[in-house]
Parts: structure tokens; C-alpha cells; sequence
């Protein structure tokens, strides 16, 4: 069998295969050509799903006849600058995107210069380029992709439902549209608009959020943190929701590299990481990050789709986004999201009679909400210096003289005073505004949790010995497991060894936890041993640990409490960061307006 030269045509169609895989990589390559176009106004229409036809129209530089004829060829760019595939500052870069899309569909692209007099048109089927003609047309260009994989049924085959095919390309413009607040985005599925955002106007952090605002929601604007760090001449901007504003799943996150979205495993790595603290793993935060990096740092060139990069110092940017998620949730407090109070009221009221709560006691919750608990510095400040740290868990042991005293007012601190315990398992105060409602063990799981990553930090946490050793049996495999962290478990305060085969002897317990079920303690950690994923940093692993140690340390439900412990565990979660919510990702704590109340029995 001798060797031949493919056409041109099944190169161009080979192409397509890796860049155009479906209706949203067309739009995708499409838009990002009328981005580096200079487009102020981009308008994308779809019919079936994008089958029959994918038309963009903007407004950008436009190209005379000259400049059209040579766009459609293969490797053909103007946005490549020497070469240098180093130095990219272009959303396009290979000159693959015009030729693959015309390869494998009905294709015309009309376009007309800013300073041109006349549009002029050039079409091409089949691989076959017609020539170019003189056509009426506004400055900017207009592409229209008809029948797209009419010349490969094969791959017309993979497609999937034109709803689905939609939402796709929907997702697509999202996330262009994120990328860039200063242009004009519509998208419409047949002859309905089902997405617009107009051009924003002022400095840029302000038309980010409102563009994030209308795409994401006002919910997402009031419960998102700002996100600003700089480290070895990168930047991180962006806004990143509180941890109480979850979701299901990781498809609310928007990555964003130089103004290029991306979905990249190192930049989806990091994010969890920094909110491992405070989500359950099947919980997923909702924020949109916008990572600047110098353009000999980062390569693009990974796959022709664009959607992957490489860094070259992958620790640095890890590091820089962890820190500053980290830094921002810690600078928040006990802020939580707004909307559980709203929904508060809304079971409260006759119209949701008999509606489910959007939370629940369990570990697998839904999506745990809360209000927003603007916390003034002063008061911070007079609870950190008012109360001492609690000491050890079961009986809150705190200064209770001062808590008692009549000339402090304590509902003048952020969390009120405690004016009673509501079926022993959840904490009534009173603010000077209102009402505020205590998961006890949620809130005092939190407080354990940080108590012991700082005395994991300090490599000094306190334990206390057993009177009587106890002895668990488990599995011969969890044992492995539990003796491979023997070590790092031991600087944690829980100290035990092999008692024979399926089974260990526990000698020494964490001080902080208290009295504790040592048997729950003991399986419970080792199926988190099991269960975490080996990727994991030795770090992350034991503040998993951590975390499960804490739950079991806490005050429980169904623990009757007396009106000092209760303040005691108020002030305590006033000057810890993250009390408003537990290691889990579930509320501590509800807050009800006075207002709200008074509109309940129709006081306003």
C-alpha cells in the first residue's frame, strides 16, 4: 500500500473532529474570533439545537475582501504576532476554527471593514469555496453554519437532544459573557431570547459583579465574598460565594485563566481544597475566579479546544488560590448566606403550610443557607476581650460570674443573650434587632474543629488519658489503615496500638473532646481513612480527621444546658472564624428580624 497526501478537505475534516465536537465548540470558536475582533455587541442565534443553523453577528473590526478570502484557510491567522506561541494574548491562536467549521457544514461568511464602504460574502460547501461576492451589510461580520455535520453522519449521530445541545452553548456564552462585563451578549434558541446581558459601564470590579449578578443571580452577588490577592506576578480576582451557599454539584464554579474560561483539574483541585473545611464533599461552593498569569507562564496550546492549560509553577497557583479563598472566608467571620431566614419565614407563613425546609439535621443536607450577620469591629473586638477560650467540651467550663452580671447587656454583642433552649437541642437569643436560633451541636462542632486545627498548627493538642484502656475490634484492613496514620493521629492527642489481629487498644483521647464514644470515634475514623482520596495532602487529610473528631466532641442535641453555657458558647462563636457554619456545611445558627417577626402577626 503506497503512501498519499490526504486532501485538504478530510485534513480540514480530521481538524474539526478534535476542535468542533458539537454545536457549543462552533459558538464557542465563533465568539471567540468576534472577542478578538473587538466586538462590542454579540448576538448568536440557534435553531435545533445549532443542527440547523448557527449564526453570530457582531460588531467588531470586520475584514475586506482580501483579508475574508485568506480567513477560511487552514492555519491562516492574524493574531499570532512572530510566531511566538509564548506570548499569547488572543483567545484564537491556531487558525484551525474558519476551515473546520466549513469543512463539515453549509458555511458563508459575510464581513465588512470599519472603514470599508462595501460587506462582501464568500461561501463554501462541501469543502468547496465559491468566490467572493459584494452583499449589503453593517461593519462587523456575520457567520452562518448551516447543516453542521451534514458531510460526516456519523458524528450528526452523537448528538444529543436539541434542548441539550442548547444548554450547552448556553453555558458557552455564560461563561464568555463573565469574561468579559464590557460587551453585549444575546442568545436565542429559535426565535426566543433566552439570554441577554448588556455592555457594562465604570471600573471593572463593579461591571464583573453586575455581570456575574445577572447571570448567577442577586442571591449570588448578596453572599459573595470579594476575592483580591497577588503572588509572584499573578493575580487572583473574582468573587467567591460563603460556604452556607452551595450547591449539588461543581458545575456553578467558573474558572477563568487571562480572560479564557477553563476547566482545568489543578484550578478545581485548589477550590476544594480551601473550602474542604467547610463543606461536606458532596457539597460544591458557588464562585467565578479570574486568574492573571504572565503569558510565558502559562501554555494554552494543550488541546485544540483551549479549554486546558499548563502552568508552569502548578504549587505557586495552587497556593495563591487557596490562600486567598481561605483569607477571604477567615475575613468574613461568622457571615452566612441570606436566604435560610427567608425560608424561615416562608414555613412560618400560611401560603408555605406544610412546605419542607431547605435543610436538614443530616450530613447529606441540601442547600444550607443562612442571613447575613454584618459584624461591627467593636463588638468583635468586646467579645474577644469580654470572654476567655472555653475549655474543655462537656462542661463548658467559662467564667460564668461576669456572663451573669446584670450591668452587661448582653444583647448588645453580635449572637444576643441566651433566653432559652428550645426541645434541648437549640439555643433562643435575643438581639437588640431580634431573634437568633442556635444548632448547639452544629455551632459548638465548629468551635472544637478550630480549636484543634490551631493545636494541630502549635504541634501541641492535649490528651487525656483513659482510666480504663479501651479495646476496639475492627476490620484487620481499617486497622492498616489507622496504624499507617499512627503518627500524625498521635499528634492529634489520640494515642492507641495493635491489640492482636481486628483490633486496637485506645490509651489517650484529645483533651477538647471531652467524654467521648471511643468504639463511634475510632470506626468513624477509619472510614474516613478509607474514603479519602489518596490525592490528598497530608494536611488536608487530617483536617478531615479533624473534623470527624471534632463532631464527635460536641456538645449533642438533646443536652440540657444552663444560661451561662449557652452565653458562654455565644461569645465563643463571635470571635471564631467560620462559626456560621459546622464542619458539614450546615447552618449554626438562624436569625429573624424583628421586623420579620412583627410581620408575622401583622404588626407592619
Amino acid at each position: 500500500m503506497s503512501i498519499r497526501l490526504l486532501s485538504e478537505n478530510t485534513i480540514n475534516q480530521i481538524a474539526a473532529g478534535e476542535v468542533i465536537e458539537r454545536p457549543a465548540s462552533a459558538v464557542k470558536e465563533l465568539v471567540e474570533n468576534s472577542i478578538d475582533a473587538g466586538a462590542k455587541n454579540i448576538e448568536v442565534v440557534m435553531i435545533q439545537g445549532g443542527r440547523e443553523l448557527i449564526r453570530v453577528v457582531d460588531d467588531g473590526f470586520g475584514m475586506t475582501a482580501d483579508e475574508l478570502e485568506l480567513a477560511v484557510e487552514r492555519h491562516a491567522t492574524s493574531k499570532l504576532k512572530e510566531d511566538d506561541l509564548s506570548n499569547i494574548v488572543t483567545m484564537g491562536f491556531r487558525g484551525e476554527a474558519l476551515p473546520s467549521i466549513a469543512s463539515v457544514s453549509r458555511f458563508s461568511f459575510q464581513s465588512r471593514a470599519q472603514d470599508g464602504d462595501q460587506a462582501w460574502k464568500l461561501s463554501i460547501e462541501g469543502g468547496r469555496k465559491s468566490a467572493i461576492v459584494p452583499t449589503a451589510g453593517s461593519r462587523g461580520s456575520q457567520v452562518d453554519v448551516r447543516d453542521l455535520f451534514y458531510s460526516t453522519p456519523a458524528r450528526l449521530k452523537f448528538l444529543k437532544t436539541d434542548r441539550t445541545e442548547f444548554s450547552q452553548t448556553l453555558d458557552v456564552i455564560k461563561r464568555l459573557s463573565m469574561a468579559n462585563p464590557d460587551i453585549a451578549f444575546s442568545l436565542y434558541d429559535n426565535e426566543r431570547r433566552a439570554f441577554q446581558v448588556s455592555a457594562g459601564q465604570g471600573e471593572l470590579l463593579d461591571n464583573r459583579l453586575r455581570r456575574l449578578g445577572a447571570i448567577l443571580g442577586a442571591e449570588f452577588t448578596e453572599n459573595a465574598l470579594e476575592i483580591n490577592a497577588l503572588r509572584e506576578n499573578m493575580t487572583l480576582g473574582g468573587y467567591a460565594g460563603l460556604p452556607t451557599y452551595n450547591r449539588g454539584n461543581a458545575q456553578h464554579q467558573y474558572l477563568f485563566v487571562n480572560g479564557r474560561p477553563v476547566k482545568d483539574k489543578l484550578l478545581n483541585g485548589a477550590v476544594r481544597g480551601a473550602y474542604m473545611d467547610f463543606l461536606a464533599r458532596n457539597r460544591h461552593p458557588v464562585l467565578a475566579l479570574f486568574l492573571e498569569v504572565p503569558t510565558d507562564m502559562v501554555d494554552v496550546n494543550v488541546h485544540p479546544s483551549k479549554a486546558e492549560v499548563r502552568f508552569r509553577e502548578a504549587g505557586v497557583v495552587r497556593g495563591l488560590i487557596v490562600g486567598a479563598l481561605r483569607h477571604a472566608l477567615s475575613e468574613a467571620g461568622h457571615r452566612a448566606s441570606t436566604s435560610v431566614s427567608n425560608a424561615a419565614l416562608g414555613a412560618f407563613s400560611s401560603e408555605y403550610s406544610g412546605a419542607t425546609m431547605p435543610f436538614h439535621s443530616g450530613h447529606n443536607q441540601q442547600n444550607f443557607q443562612l442571613p447575613s450577620t454584618n459584624l461591627s469591629k467593636e463588638f468583635s473586638e468586646r467579645s474577644y476581650a469580654y470572654n476567655a477560650p472555653m475549655g474543655r467540651n462537656e462542661a463548658l467550663e467559662v467564667d460564668t460570674s461576669a456572663l451573669s452580671s446584670e450591668s452587661q447587656d448582653l444583647s448588645e454583642f453580635p449572637l444576643g443573650a441566651a433566653r432559652g433552649q428550645l426541645h434541648e437541642t437549640y439555643i433562643i437569643s435575643q438581639t437588640k434587632n431580634g431573634i437568633i436560633i442556635v444548632d448547639q451541636h452544629a455551632a459548638h462542632e465548629r468551635l472544637v474543629y478550630e480549636r484543634m486545627k490551631k493545636y494541630m498548627i502549635d504541634g501541641n493538642v492535649p490528651s487525656q488519658v483513659l482510666l480504663l484502656p479501651e479495646v476496639v475490634e475492627i476490620e484487620q484492613n481499617s486497622v492498616d489503615q489507622l496504624l499507617a496514620r499512627q503518627g500524625e493521629l498521635n499528634d492529634l492527642g489520640l494515642i492507641f496500638e495493635p491489640f492482636g489481629e481486628g483490633a486496637i487498644i485506645v490509651r489517650e483521647v484529645p483533651a477538647l473532646l471531652g467524654k467521648v464514644d471511643v468504639k463511634g470515634l475510632i470506626l468513624d475514623l477509619a472510614d474516613e481513612l478509607n474514603e479519602l482520596n489518596q490525592a490528598l495532602s497530608l494536611k488536608e487529610k487530617l483536617e478531615e480527621v479533624c473534623s470527624s473528631m471534632a463532631c464527635h466532641g460536641s456538645v449533642r442535641a438533646g443536652r440540657r444546658m444552663a444560661t451561662a453555657e449557652m452565653n458562654a458558647l455565644l461569645r465563643e462563636m463571635e470571635i471564631t472564624p467560620h462559626s456560621g457554619q459546622c464542619n458539614h456545611g450546615r447552618p449554626t445558627y438562624v436569625e429573624l428580624k424583628l421586623s420579620d417577626v412583627e410581620k408575622l402577626f401583622g404588626r407592619r
